[in-house]
């Protein structure tokens, strides 16, 4: 038996228009401290990863699959939203609407709460840009065992729901938080250096002195991530240990990388080398 209170929405009233602002207002959702999930595969990460769920918002007007229902019977909620169909539908951006969809609480922007191995491998994303690009780097992440991503200056809302949806899940099961400022990025960089002997902080750059497989990824290895547009801002290239570039074929029209691209490679790089 559940054990989740439920309130029913008819109207577009003050609880549905908290869900809208969650999706579409970035200030609103840091307000809040929470954001707006749909789709099976980031609800099933975002349980299995232990993100706490606020609410789960659904309609029963036409039953629930048996995966919904055993979602619903989950712990650990105050309140769940029964919602007329009609505003469940325009709440979801997909166009067959989703069964079920969830408020997220976020989680702190704390150092310490990134847990690494004995040789880390961590990136950081500056300003990013784009939010497909954000997402599939999550996506890189996760699949090729980067410990965590650190976002930094003014870019993309890691939170907002099109970055969510390109990570593919990924977004629940990669430590990411922001950092305000350069001071709080230089202060975790040197606590890494004191933490792990031999850590490097490598930067990207099509100019880059050394090509990337010429260099020791078997190190405790930070790697720089510039903004798609810009590259690293100097601040960033005056901290790098190393300016890396990708060898790219001398006959290729393209100058660089596309920065979800550019940042696979990277890290299969360091896997490679690691595995070996």
């Amino acid at each position: 038996m559940r054990e989740t209170a439920v309130k029913r929405v008819y109207s577009e009233n003050a609880d549905f228009q908290k869900f809208e602002v969650l999706k579409t207002n970035r200030n609103k959702r840091y307000k809040y401290g929470e954001f707006f999930v749909e789709g099976v595969r980031n609800l099933n990460e975002a349980v299995k990863n232990g993100w706490e769920i606020s609410s789960f918002l659904y309609s029963s007007a036409h039953g629930l699959s048996g995966w919904a229902e055993d979602m619903l019977a989950l712990p650990g909620r105050t309140v769940d939203y029964d919602l007329a169909p009609a505003l469940l539908t325009k709440l979801s951006g997909k166009e067959d609407t989703s069964e079920l969809m969830a408020v997220v609480k976020m989680r702190p922007d704390d150092p310490a709460r990134l847990q690494f191995g004995p040789c880390p491998l961590a990136a950081l994303f500056d300003r990013p840009s784009n939010r497909g690009n954000l997402g599939t780097i999550l996506r890189s992440c996760d699949a090729l065992g980067v410990e965590a991503l650190v976002l930094t200056g003014h870019g993309v809302d890691l939170y907002d729901p099109d970055t969510v949806t390109s990570s593919m899940g990924s977004f629940f099961r990669v430590p990411t938080l922001r950092l305000s400022d350069n001071s709080a990025v230089e202060c975790w960089m040197e606590g890494m250096r004191q933490a792990y002997p031999g850590f490097q902080v490598v930067g990207t750059s099509a100019h880059g002195d050394t090509l990337l497989q010429n260099l020791d990824l078997t190190l405790p290895t930070l790697f720089l991530i510039g903004n798609e547009t810009d590259g690293l801002a100097r601040w960033y290239k005056e901290h790098c240990d190393v300016l890396a570039a990708i060898p790219m074929s001398p006959d290729s029209s393209a100058s660089s990388f596309n920065v979800g691209c550019a940042a696979t490679v990277l890290f299969y790089e360091a896997v490679r080398q690691r595995g070996e």
